[in-house]
């Protein structure tokens, strides 16, 4: 098992670290209706929300490029720095997310888009 085989393993559980943030320690949390008590939420819990939804959009691109450099026999140490790289950039996504840092955030979403990317360049 690859370094960037593990990356994807750890990439479809981030987006469950937005939705502990959202729900741990919430006021009458309703495991019953989840989804309409965060959608009633603000602050942080909304914005840790927000970030879980879009853990899950990042998630299919990203494992997509680690299967597709790995079938077309990039690096393989390429393949692991560009998922390594999409890893840390998606934890520092979420959490600036969550602390209302959105020009950072904004950064980190495109250092994650662009180690997607790097990694299909990587077989060209």
């Amino acid at each position: 098992m690859t370094i960037a085989f593990w990356c994807v393993l750890v990439a479809g559980f981030l987006p469950y670290f937005g939705t502990l943030t959202a729900k741990i320690g919430g006021e009458r949390f309703d495991n019953s209706n989840p989804r309409d008590w965060l959608n009633a939420q603000a602050g942080f819990r909304k914005r840790a929300n927000a970030a879980q939804h879009n853990s899950f959009e990042a998630f299919p691109f990203f494992a997509a490029a680690v299967i597709i450099a790995h079938v077309a026999g990039a690096p393989q140490g390429r393949i692991d720095l560009f998922a390594v790289v999409f890893i840390l950039a998606r934890l520092f996504y979420i959490a600036f997310y969550v602390a209302d840092m959105a020009t950072l955030r904004s950064l980190a979403w495109f250092v994650g888009i662009g180690s997607v990317v790097a990694l299909f360049l990587a077989v060209a």
